[in-house]
């Protein structure tokens, strides 16, 4: 047992954005609570994280108002055979080793077994022409371009390796036969991989009128291939069908502030003046689940863009969820993108 549980320990008085902003450095998914004496008040799992933004529990609030102040714990005399039963009768990811009270440190079930193997296929968006990124796309397409020496691509694959999926479907176009090359079959990666060319380029939604007769009956994971992220596409498969939702969104969410006093009126009177109030927002993180009734709506060879296609399933009566995404996530789209993806993957632990 490491000491990495150390990065993922806040004080009973952080707030819910600290405790966030802990789980996403550590890589832990978990914040551990505690109270001076280093003694275990609760655990902060990034699942209670999401059930309280869907609350509107706002992320500057304590710590306790979403954290579990009864989780499951083990002694440091714990056999590797108990924790792994503990982990399972209760489907946990994680248990604190405590003595007397006090935290010792931390067990992941990752530490123990290889992760589930997912047969749902996985739909990567990569054809786009990244006109916003020249001229570092004039001889070389997005999805190629090296961040820390390697592919974005080839950097969201392994995170879909990692949490146990295989099946590849990559959506190509702009210098198709470079991506084709790189990936061949998927054997470097232990994984099947297809590339299906666009004629043209058919939007996000379009690009799945290819998938319709090679999906079979398990929900879809589709997702742009300019994305650099951590989160665990396990994770985000489970929720989906948890909600029984037809499809499922990553949602972030979004910061913005007014540059400058806003003036609340009422008819000709002024009620308030709010000097530069921040606003937020949910914003499309280019993650999505569909179900297969939803693939194989989509037309061939038509385009389509991926709102426009859940929208027309929202009005036609569908259930669509929304996942909150806390952990690193960069869509690489302008030049200062990729000049911050270079920084960030500098700076990760």
């Amino acid at each position: 047992m490491s000491d990495r549980w150390k990065d993922a320990v806040v004080p009973k008085h952080a707030t819910i954005k600290e405790a966030l902003e802990s789980i996403s450095q550590s890589d832990l998914r978990i914040a551990l609570v505690v109270d001076d004496d280093c003694r275990l008040l609760g655990v902060i799992t990034d699942g209670d994280i999401r059930r309280g933004l869907i609350r509107n529990i706002g992320i500057s609030e304590c710590v306790e108002k979403i954290m579990n102040s009864e989780p499951k714990t083990a002694g440091p005399q714990a056999s590797r055979e108990e924790l792994i039963e503990l982990m399972r009768r209760h489907d946990l990811m994680h248990v604190p080793i405590v003595a007397e009270r006090r935290l010792m440190g931390l067990v992941m079930l990752q530490d123990f077994v290889a992760p589930a193997r997912h047969d749902n296929p996985v739909c990567i968006m990569a054809g786009g022409l990244g006109k916003r990124l020249r001229p570092l796309t004039e001889n070389i397409p997005k999805p190629l371009l090296r961040v820390g020496g390697k592919p974005i691509l080839e950097m969201l694959i392994e995170n879909f390796v990692r949490s146990g999926f295989h099946r590849f479907f990559i959506s190509i176009h702009y210098k198709a036969e470079q991506i084709a090359d790189y990936f061949g079959r998927g054997h470097r990666w232990e994984a099947e991989i297809e590339c299906l060319v666009e004629p043209e380029p058919l939007g996000t939604g379009g690009a799945l009128g290819f998938l319709a007769d090679r999906m079979g009956e398990l929900p879809a994971i589709v997702v742009n291939g300019d994305l650099l992220t951590r989160v665990d596409f396990a994770r985000v498969l489970s929720f989906h069908q948890e909600q029984g939702a037809a499809a499922t969104i990553c949602v972030r969410e979004y910061e913005y502030q007014v540059p400058f006093g806003v003036v609340q009126p009422k008819g000709d009177n002024v009620l308030d003046i709010l000097e530069k109030p921040v606003q937020q927002f949910l914003i499309n993180a280019g993650i999505y689940v569909l179900n297969p009734s939803i693939v194989r709506r989509v037309p061939r060879n038509q385009p389509l863009d991926m709102p426009a296609l859940l929208k027309q399933n929202i009005r036609a009566g569908e259930r669509v969820s929304y996942f909150p995404l806390h952990e690193y996530w960069l869509d690489v789209g302008r030049v200062t993108d990729f000049e911050k993806a270079q920084t960030d993957i500098r700076q990760a632990p």
